[in-house]
Parts: C-alpha cells; structure tokens; sequence
C-alpha cells in the first residue's frame, strides 16, 4: 500500500531552520505532484507548497514564499521542504502529499501521518 513518511520536525526557536523529509512507497512516485500542508492547533489544515513531478513547477504560500523550499528527488523516492527563518507562526502538523499539482487538499490523494514542527519565540 502507499505509505508517505515525514521526518525532520522538532522543536527549534524562531529564525532557526529545519529540513523536513517525507519518504514515499507503494506508488510511482515519478508520476505525482507532491504537496506540503499544515494544520495548527483549532485551525483547518493549509496549503503550504507543492512540486510537479518533473520539478519545473513549484508553488508557495505567500505566507512562506522566500522563507520555504520544495524540492524532490525522484531517485530517492523523497521531497523535501527547506523551512529558514522561522516563525511561530510556523508552528503546526506538517503533512506531505501526493496528487495532482495545486493548492488544494482534494488535489491530493495520498497523505502522510505528519511531523510536528514548533517554533518557540
């Protein structure tokens, strides 16, 4: 069966960094745009960025354009998400994604359990 796996979160103080990983398997990865989103506490889940297959497209949430970079391997089968200069606002589950590209969970058919990421002020 698919399985997505995250890696890479923690607890980090604001303008810190952090390299998020998600591992993919059971599926063509080559095939699918993968996604990134999160979800706060008492808040719904939010897109954050995601990649094409071919990774010529990459989109990004204004809230983390310039600060956040999606990138993917296809060899290893893994995307990453590059987070520098960190908020708390940063805070929340972060889950990867694998679908059609967007910005829209219903794009996505594929999710990960998720990494918690927490920026401390």
């Amino acid at each position: 069966q698919v399985q997505l796996v995250e890696s890479g979160g923690g607890l980090v103080q604001a303008g810190a960094s952090l390299r998020l990983s998600c591992a993919a398997s059971g599926l063509t990865f080559s095939r699918y745009a993968m996604g990134w989103f999160r979800q706060a506490p008492g808040k719904e889940r939010e897109f954050v960025a995601s990649i094409s297959w071919s990774t010529v497209t990459t989109y990004y949430a204004e809230t983390v354009k310039g600060r956040f970079t999606i990138s993917r391997d296809n060899a290893k089968r893994t995307v990453y998400l590059q987070m520098n200069s960190l908020k708390p606002e940063d805070t929340g589950v972060y889950y990867c994604a694998a679908g059609n590209i967007g910005n829209r969970p219903e794009n996505y058919g594929y999710w990960g359990q998720g990494t918690q990421v927490t920026v401390s002020s």
